[in-house]
């Protein structure tokens, strides 16, 4: 049995299904379930009751997938102690990192990251910012979007400052009445349109809401007339000179989703650990000059 052994049913207890494991790890589901197989045959026992929604584990596959833990958690601890021990940065990295963080900038980071060190091997899950928060204790770092980690070290990265667009012109004179558009985020976003909306009803008066999944998708729904929507500046490009929008502001304030960087307190002592959160503090998220 390979240690990759143990982390797929680590992954299929996880996620529940050899379908979407698959999707996950990319590899054909029936690469993922002949590797299933031969790990039944290993241990001579049958792991998983495949039912046609998902994966139970059953009594001795509970017990395997503990071992199985058990395992992997030794194996990333080793690798940790010898990347102190080591001259050569290297050992794990894992990561869990917001959807638009991931999308936009991390992509960039990692490649220069990965070029200066090659020995080190990336873990990396992204999400929304709440199911991040609750599980950052299985990551060495955490990018995350809104409020700051509690009981974690939070370095601030950049605030992004929120805009709504759309074709058609925001009257200084009359009621704004248009469909809005949102996309799927934690919470802290949607609260924090909510309450610019109440302070400027007098304003923009939403007619109807609609939500996507994706904010690709939302802001070509804005493109094509459908309504109007609210994007933080990192991801608008040059929409504002292209698209009538407003800065939202509360008592003159500009309102903006802070990105964090969070660790637990002695992480830094990996070196792969610190150099990653030094190359992200080191860089520059947003053109324009926002804190």
């Amino acid at each position: 049995m390979k240690i990759e052994d143990y982390e797929l049913l680590l992954k299929l207890n996880e996620i529940g299904t050899i379908r979407g494991t698959a999707k996950v790890i990319l590899v054909s589901q029936p690469a993922v379930t002949q590797r299933l197989k031969y790990m039944e045959e290993y241990f001579g026992e049958q792991i998983f009751i495949r039912t046609s929604k998902e994966l139970i584990p059953t009594p001795s596959g509970e017990i395997i997938l503990n071992y199985a833990k058990e395992i992997v958690e030794k194996e990333k601890k080793l690798k940790n102690e010898l990347a102190k021990s080591s001259h050569d940065v290297q050992g794990t990295l894992s990561i869990a990192c917001s959807s638009l963080i991931s999308q936009r900038f991390l992509p960039g980071i990692l490649g220069e990251y990965t070029t200066k060190f090659p020995k080190v091997t990336i873990d990396l899950v992204t999400g929304i910012s709440e199911d991040i928060m609750r599980n950052f204790n299985k990551y060495h770092v955490s990018i995350i979007r809104g409020q700051k980690l509690k009981n974690s070290t939070c370095i601030h990265l950049f605030s992004d400052p929120l805009y709504i667009f759309d074709t058609e012109e925001f009257p200084k004179d009359k009621l704004k009445e248009r469909p809005l558009i949102s996309f799927s985020s934690d919470d802290s976003m949607h609260d924090q349109v909510d309450n610019w909306l109440y302070f400027h009803q007098d304003k923009i008066k939403p007619l109807k809401m609609m939500t996507v999944d994706q904010i690709e998708t939302c802001k070509q729904f804005m493109k094509q007339g459908i309504g109007m929507a609210v994007l933080p500046e990192s991801v608008s490009d040059s929409m504002k000179e292209e698209y009538p929008n407003v800065p939202l502001k509360l008592d003159g304030k500009p309102v903006t989703r802070d990105t964090w960087i969070c660790f637990q307190e002695g992480v830094r002592q990996l070196p792969q650990v610190d150099h990653f959160i030094t190359a992200l503090t080191s860089t520059k998220y947003l053109k324009s000059k926002h804190s």
